[in-house]
């Protein structure tokens, strides 16, 4: 599935995915290929991405890697899954 991570600042990340753990406001879920469609409110926590993400080094700084998921933090925001594809918006 495409996954893009929008700041108001900038496309933070736009490419292919396995599996997306989100902290939703009650509790982690997970997000797998062709899940149904759902729009989700975040809050504080990590992203949690599968370690097939490719990271360039403009953006590695913001990332680290726990056990086998590359963990971005994040204070809150909105996930999108539409059409194979999940955009989250956060600051």
């Amino acid at each position: 599935m495409q996954l893009e991570i929008v700041t108001p600042e900038k496309v933070i990340l736009n490419q292919q995915v396995t599996s997306v753990i989100a902290p939703g406001i009650r509790g982690e879920f997970q997000i797998l290929d062709h899940h149904a469609p759902v729009i989700s409110a975040l809050t504080k926590g990590a992203l949690k991405l599968s370690d097939d993400v490719k990271l360039d080094d403009k953006i590695a700084d913001l990332f680290h890697k726990k056990g086998n998921k590359f963990h971005f933090n994040i204070s809150g925001g909105v996930l999108e899954m539409n059409n194979n594809k999940v955009i989250i918006l956060t600051d």
